[in-house]
């Protein structure tokens, strides 16, 4: 690496860093920090475990942050030495600072991310909806890959991911799923995969072997149940059961356990079919539609529905937000931030981080 490249990336962490520092006010963060710690010492902290829940996670969210900026800091000061010794003419630093250099980037990047996703709600966890469009068979099947897609890339996340709802394709694939994805800031990176997917490939579903179309709908919205009061009086709503599709066990597919649920005002129908009692489905149902019914009253009230699942399209061409492209040639291209992979496998087994971060970052530089 020459001097002029090293003395680039000098002066890039520095300003990045500096950015950060004033984005987070330093000093208020390290105050609030404190009043914390002293909050915890008091012996009447722990009567109230809701409140001392919400505390210690916020305050493990503020000491990551702190942690995290006199981590850089104090890179960034060790990579000045070593640059100051480099050009005094000491020999064999250069791999040191090569090395300083790439962990610091990395270390900036990956923070400069968690930091956008900050907006209200993006602690959240993020409740997926899935739906095949037109095409049959061949979307069905592209709808379940997704699903394989996003269960994956929870699984990198440390996401837990919870099916509500899932009804088995005809031939093959899915017809429909709803599912949670459990876990820190889920719906703050999630959020970008709203919209519709399509895929280009040669069908292994066409006997002639020739390339099709598909597309799938992704809805996603944060499940905020914990967070609202939402009163949903029992003559507004219809609940309907019926007996379980998905796979299970015996339990599962011979009781009527699974719950709809309809929303007369607003047409939003909730199902949910995951738990082993009628009871407990109807419970998660609730709580599905309660986040669904105080995402439309946000909408109603300030316009501000776009913050939480993006616009509404139409499920076909035209509409997509993301290509998928298996032949003739091999890649994945988001429409809205024009960031590519040329690698789909690894796209389709949840390596999904650069996407998403393209998007934070063009959602961020939109403001």
């Amino acid at each position: 690496m020459e001097n002029y490249e090293i003395v680039k990336k000098i002066e890039d962490f520095k300003t990045r860093l500096r950015e950060l520092k004033e984005a987070i006010d330093v000093d208020a963060l390290e105050k609030k920090l404190k009043e914390y710690e002293t909050m915890m010492n008091d012996t009447n902290f722990w009567n109230d475990s809701q409140n001392s829940a919400k505390i210690l996670k916020e305050l493990k969210s503020l000491k990551e942050q702190s942690d995290t900026i006199h981590y850089l800091t104090s890179k960034n000061e060790d990579l000045d030495l070593y640059y100051e010794m480099h050009k005094s003419g000491e020999e064999g630093l250069l791999d040191e600072i090569e090395e300083l250099i790439n962990d610091i980037d990395q270390h900036l990047s990956d923070f400069e991310v968690k930091m956008l996703v900050s907006k209200e709600y993006d602690d959240c966890d993020a409740i997926f909806e899935m739906h095949p469009g037109a095409g049959g068979t061949e979307s069905q099947d592209w709808c379940e890959m997704l699903f394989r897609m996003y269960k994956r890339y929870c699984e990198r996340k440390g996401f837990d991911v919870e099916v509500l709802d899932y009804q088995d394709g005809e031939e093959a694939g899915i017809k429909s799923v709803s599912f949670v994805a459990h876990g820190e800031k889920a719906y703050g990176y999630l959020k970008s995969e709203q919209g519709v997917h399509r895929l280009i490939r040669i069908s292994p579903f066409d006997s002639n072997a020739r390339r099709h179309t598909s597309f799938a709908a992704v809805s996603i919205f944060p499940s905020v149940e914990d967070k609202i009061n939402i009163d949903v009086k029992p003559e507004d709503i219809r609940i309907d059961t019926y007996r379980s599709s998905g796979a299970g066990g015996q339990h599962v597919n011979k009781t009527d356990s699974a719950i709809r649920i309809t929303h007369h005002k607003t047409g939003i129908v909730v199902t949910c079919q995951n738990e082993r009692s009628q009871l407990q489905n109807r419970e998660r149902a609730m709580q599905v539609l309660k986040s669904k019914l105080y995402q439309l009253e946000i909408e109603e009230q300030n316009k501000r529905m776009k913050d939480f699942t993006g616009d509404v399209v139409e499920n076909a061409f035209g509409s997509q937000i993301r290509t998928y492209t298996f032949h003739p040639y091999s890649l994945v291209k988001d429409h809205r931030t024009n960031f590519e992979v040329g690698n789909v496998a690894s796209v389709m087994d949840g390596d999904l981080d650069g996407f998403i971060n393209a998007f934070l970052k063009s959602e961020y530089n939109q403001r």
